[in-house]
């Protein structure tokens, strides 16, 4: 398991993980871990149905042709689709993937490292606190940290201005807007360069904690 910043006290270490770390900033342990369709079907098929995710996704699908969806991806070589856990309950759904050799190749100029993520947010409960920004901090710096990655891109509906600002905070750049066909959907081209999410984003957050510790002690 790669990632594991500085835990709160006495937390249990729970096995199977890709990545964990401790957000202080929310007082939650984000973690990732590989989706299975034995473990995570039902959990997946209920989110891509929630109103806020449709729109998005479209792959409000029947159980059936869900299923052969959700095989279809994980036995897709150049993606891995992830669980995200806030205190190891599963409530958010990503798919890191070889920008290359997707389709959005087709629409910028990709290099051979660079890597890619979708995400989205399950239970609306989760809506609105503020947990999209450390989740993908750490499914960012998990690409970072496996691969010789430069840059990470994402390619967001161009409708979904709340996601394309959560990108912008974790230091992701708007490039340009094109029609994503393959996708259907109008799309805009984000890249966050390894150097500017090391230094603007993780030391950014390094420094917040810093601050923190000053004021309690």
């Amino acid at each position: 398991m790669r990632g594991t910043t500085e835990s709160p006290p006495n937390e249990e270490y729970r096995p199977g993980y890709d990545y964990r770390r401790y957000d202080a900033e929310r007082d939650r342990t984000v973690s990732l871990r590989p989706a299975t369709l034995e473990r995570d079907f039902g959990r997946l098929h209920a989110w891509l149905g929630y109103d806020h995710v449709k729109p998005y996704w479209q792959l409000d699908l029947p159980p059936s042709e869900f299923r052969e969806r959700l095989a279809e991806k994980l036995s897709d070589d150049h993606l891995t689709p992830y669980v995200g856990c806030l205190d190891h309950v599963p409530m958010s759904y990503w798919e890191c993937y070889r920008a290359a050799d997707d389709d959005v190749a087709n629409h910028y100029d990709a290099r051979p490292s660079d890597r890619g993520v979708h995400l989205l947010i399950g239970p609306p409960e989760y809506l609105g606190h503020g947990y999209a920004l450390p989740l993908l901090r750490a499914a960012v710096a998990m690409q970072f940290e496996n691969s010789d990655a430069e840059r990470v891109i994402a390619e967001p509906d161009a409708r979904n201005e709340r996601v394309i600002r959560v990108f912008e905070r974790c230091g992701f750049e708007s490039e340009k807007q094109f029609h994503f066909e393959e996708a259907g959907k109008d799309a805009v081209l984000m890249v966050c360069e390894r150097e500017r999410f090391e230094t603007d984003v993780l030391g950014a957050e390094t420094d917040r904690k810093a601050r923190a510790t000053e004021v309690r002690e």
